[in-house]
């Protein structure tokens, strides 16, 4: 599942809006780094369009994930305020929604339900990226490799994908 959806899904629809106000649609070209391993970011993205591939500046030879349309980029260090520990860089060109990690944080500190929204989609993405990686690691039990959603988020995804097409909708006009 995309995980915007997971993000989407369990927002308001003036967490949206506000979201799409303060945040900007930006174009990266085929070979254009959108994150570097190491360094600092100052936004977190969304994937509108195009598709960009994930890797480690040690084995840069190696893809450790490919992905497009619907994901999102920078969670992770705006979890933990810590560098990237991958790179990523467009395979072709992309268009991508941003959003200041620091207006973020202000708009949080302002709007806690917001806040707890925002915070408890991505735990559940992550959560669920984590349950993938050990199935795939050979851990975990046979119910782990079943791509299942739990209910309450599976009934948020109608919203999301209509919040995410609302998205690329307004930025299409930019």
């Amino acid at each position: 599942m995309k995980r915007v959806l997971f993000v989407l899904g369990h927002l308001s629809d003036s967490d949206i809006e506000w979201m799409i106000e303060n945040g900007t649609k930006n174009n990266y070209y085929e070979g254009q780094h959108l994150v570097t391993q190491g360094e600092s970011i100052e936004h977190i993205h969304i994937v509108l369009s195009g598709h960009l591939r994930i890797f480690s500046e040690d084995r840069p030879e190696l893809d450790i994930a490919q992905i497009g349309s619907g994901e999102i980029i920078g969670e992770m260090s705006f979890l933990d305020e810590r560098p990237p520990s991958v790179s990523v860089v467009a395979i072709e060109d992309c268009s991508v929604y941003s959003i200041s990690l620091e207006r973020m944080k202000q708009y949080m500190e302002v709007n806690t339900r917001f806040a707890a929204r925002f915070y408890y989609s991505i735990s559940l993405f992550l959560s669920d990226r984590l349950r993938k990686t050990t199935s795939r690691l050979g851990y975990g039990s046979v119910e782990d490799d079943i791509d299942e959603i739990n209910l309450n988020v599976l009934n948020q995804v109608g919203k999301a994908g209509s919040r995410f097409t609302r998205m690329l909708n307004r930025f299409a006009e930019s």
